[in-house]
């Protein structure tokens, strides 16, 4: 089984705890999915949000899915001028089967522009 990263990220459409719980929850869920993950293949999960987003903890949502015993930090994206707002990232460390060429990262509705070369 080898160490990979997987990256994703959302944008929000406001800045609402509730709101930010149910977007980065549906980020994780189709990082899981499309990954053919389980709990049990996370490592630790790094969390950014850009400094217009104070409502919540993005790893409050990986909490709320279940993923209790999973290491997960939060962070502050640099405050980049022009930058996309209210805007999760993560970057999560698996351990899987698959060839890095075959990782899939999930970049959701607006946030795809980001990493056109690795959206999905």
């Amino acid at each position: 089984m080898a160490v990979r990263a997987v990256r994703g990220a959302v944008q929000l459409e406001r800045d609402e705890a509730g709101h930010m719980d149910k977007q980065v929850a549906a980020l994780l869920t189709a990082i899981m999915e499309r990954n053919g993950l389980s709990a049990d293949s996370l490592i630790s999960l790094w969390f950014t949000a850009t400094p217009d987003l104070h409502s919540d903890f993005p790893a409050a949502a990986a909490r709320g899915l279940g993923i209790t015993d999973v290491p997960l930090i939060c962070a502050q994206e640099l405050d980049i001028e022009g930058a996309m707002p209210r805007v999760v990232r993560v970057l999560a460390h698996i351990e899987s089967d698959r060839p890095r060429a075959e990782i899939t990262h999930v970049y959701l509705g607006a946030a795809a522009a980001l990493r056109k070369d690795i959206a999905q």
